[in-house]
């Protein structure tokens, strides 16, 4: 059963879920990262080795920026393992999102439809009025990366995923498609339907069975190795990743010079907050 539809109610699961967003992220901060420089390997190329049915979105991330379906060597076989996993439960793993540079996490965090999409949430959550920028910084920061050490993309240590059956192609229905910025967002959200709750655990037992930690706020979000994944499995540390800067040419990485600077500060958001106001009044 999905709990009271109440518009307050929702407003109310909708803040307290991105304060305890906000609460863990201060975890993260403050948690030891001892990069370890392991370099990348592909999922798409160990997923054509091992003959395991995957697929991997062909949508751009922003801009005109292709996902990067790379990640740490020593995580590849773990996601091998999970996409076999499921397909021999009749499932197929897509893999929506893998490694994200500095500069694609950047402009993901300014992408206009996701960006619009939080701010509309924002404006709910403060009663129809745009409330203060470092609420929308804040609440921004939970769903979109915005410090290099938050996000586990930029680590290499995380994917985002959808599944669908093997037997007719469609969706192992989660309750919303891959991306949703809601209340329904958070893995165990109060808002939604019971068959889609269960698809979502059974989803993610699969995945944390090969170690890959669920990030309470994204139902679609899966990290391993990194300061995120340790406080949420509580491991006490160290983690062996954190944001690097990668070059696929050498297949180096080298730790992010200031892994606490935000990508977008508070000016830009401002801007942004000004901007998505003016495509809002564009369109009516």
């Amino acid at each position: 059963m999905i709990a009271n539809n109440n518009d307050g109610e929702r407003r109310t699961y909708w803040a307290e879920q991105m304060q305890l967003g906000h609460d863990v992220l201060q975890q993260v901060l403050q948690f030891e990262v001892r990069e370890c420089g392991e370099p990348f390997a592909s999922l798409i190329d160990a997923a054509n080795a091992a003959k395991v049915e995957m697929q991997f979105s062909d949508s751009k991330i922003a801009g005109a920026l292709d996902r990067i379906f790379y990640l740490r060597e020593r995580l590849v076989g773990d996601v091998i393992a999970i996409a076999r996993a499921m397909n021999e439960l009749g499932w197929v793993l897509k893999i929506e999102d893998g490694f994200r540079s500095l500069e694609m996490q950047r402009q993901l965090g300014r992408k206009p439809e996701l960006f619009d999409a939080i701010l509309r949430k924002c404006i709910w959550e403060n009663g129809g009025e745009i409330p203060p920028v470092e609420l929308i910084f804040r609440r921004a920061g939970v769903l979109v990366a915005n410090i290099p050490k938050f996000g586990t993309h930029m680590s290499g240590s995380a994917i985002d995923i959808s599944v669908f059956r093997r037997d007719d192609g469609s969706e192992v229905w989660r309750g919303d498609p891959y991306l949703d910025m809601s209340e329904r967002s958070p893995m165990r959200s109060l808002f939604v339907e019971a068959e889609a709750l269960g698809n979502r655990l059974a989803i993610t037992s699969l995945m944390e069975a090969h170690g890959f930690i669920h990030y309470p706020f994204e139902f679609w979000h899966y990290n391993k190795g990194d300061a995120l994944g340790h406080i949420l499995a509580g491991i006490s540390g160290p983690a062996r990743y954190g944001a690097v800067d990668w070059n696929p040419r050498t297949n180096k990485v080298s730790a992010v010079w200031d892994p606490t600077e935000p990508l977008n500060p508070m000016s830009v958001i401002e801007q942004e907050v000004v901007a998505a106001m003016q495509r809002a009044s564009a369109m009516g």
